[in-house]
């Protein structure tokens, strides 16, 4: 069973995951944490998490990716390195303003990074879908959300610890990420190309109406749509701003934040993204969102602990490590459901679409209202509502169990 994660097609999504889960922090949590400790205000932290509206509206411009391919690298491996290069190179720019002088240049940089990362993300979401054959969709899914999240976890807690123990400056951990962002092009400069080449749309209307078409024309499409924006809402809502937390009302220090992240989450990570694509392999695709997603749920707990307890490291750590584990399992699950929605000729166009939508709730509702809820009723009691957010999205997988279960059958998915 171990040996598949060793694939030539499974392996190289552990670095390709590292690609694309390096931007997200450095608009997110990171930035976050850079902000907090300059003092900024707590509601302009809040509207900065709209910078990821690129990861909501990707689909809009996912039809050119599937549409168009440079003239090297393959159809989406192409995409991959020239917006990786660009990444890099935005990336780095981002440390050399000031927050209290330029936060509107340092906003505008970060929505170009979460763009860039959007587009990047759109083209490797099509490549493992293509790439992957379908005994290796479980472990190359396991494989990727592991790389994904080791990413988010250099960019974000190694950061912490970088600033906060080796005295670091902001400016020299954003530039340290763009060169790690130029190095991952060199990965995908040597990732295979897919056994099996789907031919793109021949025009522009093709790639932007069939893959709509079609998705819409399944009879559960609204439901499902509804399921992906509703899953992962209430671990969005908790991990919305759970850095300034942490560094605020939690009272703990940048190098305690980030060895946890860094340590206990990377460790959690780890076995959560392995357990992940293993229950996967002998549970099948609905057994595993529904306790994954019962325990992303159960999680937040840990933060109300967190909360109402005086500052304990080993608490705090702990807390990290079952969040970690928990976010790994379930996102490995969820990623799969994706991939099974999606129809082999419109891998990026669909993909792109039920990706953003899973954004939704972190990007336009927990970001943005948590500072809102967090004034009125405080931290303790913003975590025990965000288990409540959960439940919505569990109850709609348990109704549409029927289809789900179908997904996971030969010869019953979109093709």
């Amino acid at each position: 069973m171990w040996s598949v994660y060793l694939s030539p097609r499974v392996f190289p999504l552990l670095l390709l995951g590292f690609a694309s889960g390096l931007p997200l922090s450095l608009t997110g949590s990171t930035l976050q944490a850079w902000l907090t400790t300059e003092a900024i205000d707590l509601k302009k932290i809040g509207l900065l998490t709209l910078v990821g509206s690129a990861y909501t509206l990707k689909f809009l411009w996912s039809p050119l990716i599937d549409r168009y391919a440079f003239p090297f690298l393959g159809r989406r491996r192409g995409w991959m390195f020239i917006t990786q290069l660009a990444l890099a190179t935005t990336v780095a720019a981002m440390g050399f303003f000031d927050p209290h002088s330029q936060l509107t240049l340092i906003a505008v940089l970060a929505c170009v990074v979460a763009f860039l990362s959007a587009t990047q993300d759109i083209a490797f979401d099509a490549y493992s879908t293509d790439v992957l054959r379908e005994p290796e969709r479980a472990a190359g899914v396991g494989t990727r959300v592991l790389g994904y999240r080791i990413g988010m976890i250099a960019s974000g807690g190694l950061a912490l610890i970088a600033v906060g123990d080796w005295g670091v400056s902001w400016r020299n951990i954003y530039l340290l990420m763009g060169l790690l962002m130029a190095g991952c092009a060199l990965v995908t400069m040597l990732a295979p190309e897919p056994e099996k080449v789907v031919k793109a749309p021949v025009t522009l209307a093709e790639a932007v109406v069939a893959p709509l078409k079609e998705f819409f024309a399944r009879p559960e499409a609204i439901t499902v749509l509804l399921l992906i924006v509703l899953y992962k809402l209430g671990d969005a809502f908790a991990g919305a701003l759970s850095t300034s937390f942490l560094l605020g009302a939690g009272g703990y220090s940048p190098s305690q934040v980030g060895e946890a992240t860094k340590i206990y989450g990377m460790i959690a990570t780890i076995v959560g993204a392995i357990l992940g694509g293993s229950f996967m392999m002998r549970w099948g695709l609905y057994r595993s969102l529904l306790w994954f997603g019962l325990l992303q749920a159960g999680s937040n707990f840990g933060y109300w602990l967190v909360a109402v307890s005086p500052v304990n490291d080993w608490l705090m750590f702990s807390v990290i490590a079952v969040e970690n584990l928990c976010g790994g399992m379930g996102t490995s699950a969820f990623v799969a459901l994706l991939m099974a929605l999606c129809s082999a000729r419109f891998s990026a166009a669909q993909f792109a679409l039920l990706s953003a939508l899973s954004a939704v709730g972190r990007t336009y509702l927990a970001g943005p209202i948590t500072p809102y809820i967090v004034e009125a009723v405080g931290w303790p009691q913003f975590f025990l509502i965000t288990v409540l957010i959960a439940l919505p999205g569990l109850f709609l997988l348990w109704w549409r169990r029927q289809h789900i279960l179908a997904l996971q059958q030969p010869n019953t998915a979109s093709t």
